[in-house]
């Protein structure tokens, strides 16, 4: 990222993106599992919804040994984008693009035999050989070879040893992924058993001769929670962007959100006592209020659920959101605020003053996880990327710029 920044982006409604927080974060995962196991970042979905272009760059000067991804297109807009770090396909890829893996130099998860079989056979037609890691199912029940018992195990790694005698797939790692490990009491028993399931299941493939250079278990919570499971890389994924797992977990490790979503008041109005405001009508005055409205709605990430359940910031303190949320706009109750005019700031989720709306507050309000929050931000909001308090250069010359996501 280069350092220069500007503000000429139109304030309409966008998200901060605070560079800084990547690397404060990613040194506190460091702390944790130590400097001889690979980290590997999980910047799937536009770097859940932070822009994958502009925090893969930053993630890989800063030290990311491994990326991870949810698809194809994914990997190869990695690649575009200019990382040159190991990428890991975590789920399917169609066997016919197994020319592509292997063009872009990318890491694919195998989940069965019969899907390492139909890669590599495809791979045979074209004369090349890719780099896969096997995806264990220790109690995920999603994808996988199933390693829940010692019957299944040992199927599985009979499979895995036909598996390898294919020379088109180089296995360079195993992994599995803990279903409950953001539950450090409630959660530990099971993810106990599927790490049990494991390392019994790598221990069988090291009696047959199969070479495993690369085991990973521990998700975010495993990271947090299970030191112990570390062994030869993590895959770091919400943590990095500041958010917790699970915020009993908040007192375990020191991290710093990066994302603050904002918009502006586009107008603002004194409405007379009983009347109504939006659609359906569900919200009635009940005295004379001063109501301002913002351009941001559910078009925009910002759920439809949130009518008449959360507040936004406005001159630093809580205005509540009345009515329903309109696809593009939604209003606020500003009786009690001084100060406002048409043009000011609103913080969304984040901080203003002495006061914050955290995207655990608002997730919980409407039943979710904060991840689902960041995810669905909308294409058009732009991300404008920072470092500190200052924007980072917009639009035109830098690999961290004002940006749509998702393009």
């Amino acid at each position: 990222m280069e350092d220069s920044y500007m503000d000429d982006f139109i304030k309409r409604t966008w998200a901060d993106i605070n560079i800084s927080a990547f690397s404060h974060n990613l040194k506190e995962i460091r702390k944790k599992v130590g400097n001889k196991v690979k980290i590997m970042c999980v910047v799937k979905a536009d770097a859940y919804g932070h822009g994958a272009k502009c925090i893969a760059n930053e993630l890989e000067k800063q030290g990311a040994d491994w990326f991870a991804v949810s698809n194809i297109e994914e990997a190869i807009q990695l690649r575009n984008y200019g990382v040159n770090k190991p990428i890991l396909i975590l789920g399917y890829t169609p066997c016919d693009m197994a020319e592509k893996l292997y063009n872009f130099n990318i890491s694919q998860a195998i989940l069965s035999y019969d899907y390492g079989a139909n890669l590599a056979e495809f791979c045979k037609t074209k004369g090349i050989k890719i780099k896969g890691h096997l995806k264990l199912d220790t109690g995920m029940n999603r994808i996988g070879f199933p390693c829940q018992s010692e019957a299944e195990i040992c199927d599985s790694v009979d499979l895995i040893e036909k598996l390898n005698e294919f020379k088109e797939i180089e296995i360079e790692g195993a992994f599995t992924h803990f279903a409950v490990s953001d539950s450090p009491k409630s959660g530990r028993e099971f993810t106990q058993f599927q790490f049990k399931n494991f390392e019994s299941a790598i221990n069988e493939m090291g009696k047959r001769g199969i070479n495993v250079p690369l085991r990973h278990c521990c998700n975010s919570g495993g990271i947090i929670c299970y030191p112990e499971m570390k062994l030869d890389m993590v895959r770091a994924g919400i943590i990095l962007y500041g958010l917790y797992p699970d915020y009993e977990l908040s007192n375990k490790i020191n991290l710093q959100p990066a994302m603050e979503l904002k918009t502006v008041i586009s107008q603002i109005k004194t409405i007379e006592k009983g009347r109504t405001v939006s659609y359906g009508r569900t919200f009635k005055a009940s005295k004379n209020m001063v109501v301002a409205t913002v351009p941001i709605g559910y078009a925009d990430g910002y759920s439809r659920g949130f009518s008449g359940k959360a507040y936004m910031l406005v001159c630093g303190q809580k205005a509540p959101v009345i009515g329903r949320v309109c696809m593009d706009q939604l209003m606020l109750d500003i009786s009690n605020i001084d100060g406002v005019k048409e043009g000011s700031e609103v913080v969304v989720f984040g901080k203003q003053g002495n006061e914050e709306i955290s995207i655990k507050e608002l997730a919980e309000l409407i039943g979710t996880i904060d991840y689902e929050i960041v995810c669905l931000i909308g294409k058009r909001v732009p991300r404008i990327y920072c470092k500190g308090e200052t924007h980072a250069e917009t639009a035109s010359n830098s690999k961290c710029k004002q940006r749509n996501a998702y393009t």
